[in-house]
């Protein structure tokens, strides 16, 4: 099926189960432990060994040799892989550095040999015995002081790296109230509850990965790319992640190294990836250095707006694209943004919740205060003020499909109880406590990509669906029930979801807010043709056919599904493709976010007093598993804005707070009441299902919101993230 015009009425639109709350129907299985992750596949692959990864001890250069006698002789030890007995290895288009190094070394922590042993303790013990000896090379590892060496990278995930239109230079030196600053956002770990985990077993020239992976066809391409055997020889399962964040959304040293030991020793192999080294050995959000600038006339209305952004990677990686919301948030005739891509010796960045728009946010939602208070206007006024309509680089020919920003920043206002605050910074008390409000502007692409499903009915009216779409902790299950019930008219608890499979039909994986949209249309077309089969099986015309109650209708007559599907049950297989609707409609998911912050006087403490937010998102498939999507977002933004930053050792190239122990996140103590409000919207031109994502646009603003409210609170701008109290308290001294 492909979608190339507006939807129009469709059986979704009945809502009778989608756009309801529902608890997740794998949640069960979670709570009671019997939902099995990768590491966990004693059931499909018994008696297995382990493997313990051995990372790099430089950031650059090449190993001089290797001694494994001593590791070899440990107790229990069955085999170790390096570069020297791997065989030769390919590399997944979308890796940056080779998972396996040797003898170049490209990155701190990069795998350089995996130890298997009949247990996980004799793994890990004799991986300590390995001996290596390095030639080290100079690195680059300071984003700030190489910065000035940034070029333009060629390509930016299909979009440019850099756009004009108009004059800025001319509009921004005569326009009344200008703003010029510059923001930091610190490299950040994804932090995943389930690290990176893989279950390898061989059954002749065939491969099965137990894996924890976002994207199972991109792994299957990926793992057959790098082991240079055929892609119908891997299967990749993938059933149930424990987070990923964008770490997992392509192939990392567990699943390689896994397959590698499982072939070495000729059993199944697990390896997970150690939590500590996991900052250094997969990816990261990368740090940035942004500059706004910003021209309005004196009632904050923008006429000039500049976005530029400095960040670094590996040679051969990308930037991170955080100008990317600034091409579309706010009007003004005249623009500019710009990306420059520094080389670092660093581990390899890449994406993390909400690429570009989560750290783009952090400074451009600051700098949209910074301009409201220069003018001396309300900061939700002055975002209303500025809304377009329409893409403001492309002009009124590329209108929104949808864009209900203005609803949400009103609603949300009024829901949080904006007009409350007092504009003038410092001014509330709570005992020794300073009280601030915040605001921030919420936004993230609207993005889809091809997704199919195959579903059936069995003998006794059960509705299964299959596809190889997965479930990070989202709700995927249920939105994809919820779709296959809609469709064929039965209740949710008569539906049967089965994910993460290669052998099912590709979907759009999970990522880049894409998933729910795209894998419920997905599901959508499979069902539609097979409502179109069961409708020719009854001999009732399909385009006047109803599914209700568990039955097929048309006019006074009817028959079960179950006895149309006889006993070898009738099954349907499609897909949702696209067409130029997204070239010729700006699409977006749009926001506000309201904080409340307490500083304490002499600490400078910050506490997160109370948050809420309003979001327009499409149709919203299941309030209940969104809501848990947007607080769980908003939380992540209260890390961003706080306390989360890896922090470069610039002498050795490596992240030096590698644990949960140093790498701070938020806890349940720092996070309150958090208040999420949906607008009701359709988006017809998004897809069949009239919705879009939601996952990530929780994220995006949400930091800001917390910095701005530390400014009405105390008075004091900080511009470099995370808004930690040493900062404050120099601020303060100052």
């Amino acid at each position: 099926m492909k979608f190339a015009t507006p939807a129009g009425a469709n059986p979704i639109d009945k809502g009778r189960v989608v756009g309801i709350p529902h608890s997740r129907i794998d949640g069960p299985a979670k709570v009671t432990g019997t939902a099995p992750y990768a590491y966990e596949r004693h059931d499909a692959a018994p008696k297995p060994v382990y493997g313990w990864i051995v990372g790099s001890g430089i950031a650059k250069g090449r190993i001089a040799a290797i001694d494994l006698r001593a590791a070899e002789a440990a107790p229990g030890v069955l085999g170790i892989v390096t570069h020297a007995n791997a065989g030769k290895l390919g590399k997944g288009s979308m890796n940056t550095a080779p998972l396996l190094g040797g003898p170049q070394i490209d990155h701190y922590e990069q795998a350089v040999a995996l130890v298997i042993a009949d247990t996980l303790e004799n793994a890990r013990d004799a991986a300590k015995l390995v001996r290596i000896d390095y030639t080290t090379e100079g690195g680059k590892f300071d984003l700030a002081a190489e910065s000035i060496r940034g070029v333009m990278p060629p390509d930016m995930f299909g979009s440019p790296a850099d756009t004009k239109a108009g004059d800025f230079d001319g509009a921004f030196g005569k326009a009344a109230v200008r703003i010029d600053q510059h923001y930091t956002t610190p490299d950040q770990s994804h932090a995943m509850m389930e690290p990176h985990a893989t279950t390898a077993a061989w059954n002749g020239d065939k491969l099965t990965l137990w894996t924890s992976n976002q994207m199972i066809a991109w792994g299957v391409g990926e793992v057959a790319k790098t082991l240079g055997i055929p892609k119908e020889n891997v299967r990749l399962v993938s059933p149930y992640i424990g987070g990923g964040f964008g770490s997992k959304l392509f192939l990392r040293a567990d699943a390689l190294l896994a397959a590698l030991g499982a072939r070495q020793v000729g059993r199944p192999v697990k390896v997970a990836i150690a939590r500590h080294q996991i900052p250094n050995n997969t990816t990261h959000r990368p740090a940035t250095i942004q500059r706004i600038r910003i021209g309005a006339d004196k009632d904050g209305v923008i006429d000039a707006i500049a976005h530029e952004v400095w960040s670094g990677d590996l040679p051969g990686g990308g930037p991170e694209t955080a100008a990317q919301q600034t091409r579309l948030l706010y009007r003004g005739a005249n623009r500019l943004t710009a990306h420059r891509l520094v080389t670092l010796n660093l581990p390899e960045g890449n994406a993390m919740r909400a690429p570009g728009e989560a750290v783009g946010l952090l400074a451009l939602e600051v700098a949209m205060d910074e301009l409201a208070e220069a003018c001396g206007v309300d900061p939700v006024e002055l975002r209303i003020r500025n809304d377009v309509q329409y893409d403001p680089e492309a002009g009124p020919q590329r209108p929104f499909s949808s864009r209900k920003f203005v609803e949400c920043l009103r609603a949300g206002a009024d829901r949080f109880g904006w007009s409350k605050r007092n504009p003038k910074p410092g001014k509330v008390r709570d005992g020794r406590w300073l009280v601030g409000m915040g605001v921030a502007s919420a936004f993230r692409n609207n993005l889809v990509m091809k997704s199919g499903a195959r579903i059936g009915v069995d003998a006794k009216g059960q509705v299964i669906v299959e596809t190889d779409m997965t479930d990070i902790g989202t709700g995927t299950y249920t939105i994809l029930g919820q779709t296959a019930a809609e469709m064929l008219g039965v209740p949710l608890e008569n539906v049967t979801v089965r994910l993460g499979d290669s052998r099912f039909p590709a979907s759009a994986g999970s990522g880049g807010q894409w998933g729910a949209n795209s894998s419920t249309a997905g599901v959508y077309a499979a069902a539609a043709a097979l409502r179109a089969k069961l409708a020719e099986k009854a001999g009732y015309p399909a385009e006047q056919a109803q599914f209700d109650d568990g039955l097929v209708k048309f006019g006074n007559q009817s028959q079960p599904l179950a006895t149309l599907a006889g006993r070898d049950g009738i099954w349907a297989e499609d897909s949702m493709e696209y067409g130029d609707l997204d070239k010729r409609y700006a699409q977006a998911t749009f926001g506000a976010h309201f904080c409340e912050v307490g500083v304490d006087m002499d600490t400078a403490e910050v506490r997160v007093r109370r948050m809420g937010g309003a979001f327009a998102a499409g149709r919203i498939l299941n309030p209940k598993s969104a809501r848990s999507q947007v607080i769980g977002a908003m939380t992540m933004g209260v890390g961003a804005a706080l306390m989360e930053a890896l922090e470069v050792d610039t002498r050795f190239g490596f992240f030096v707070n590698h644990d949960m122990a140093e790498y701070l996140v938020p806890v349940h103590a720092d996070i309150p009441e958090q208040d999420v409000l949906f607008i009701d919207e359709l988006d017809d031109k998004s897809s069949p299902m009239k919705a879009k994502g939601v996952g990530e646009l929780g994220i995006c603003g949400a930091g800001a919101a917390v910095a701005n409210a530390i400014y009405n609170a105390t008075g004091i701008r900080l511009r470099d993230y995370p808004l930690t109290l040493d900062k404050l308290l120099k601020a303060q001294r100052a």
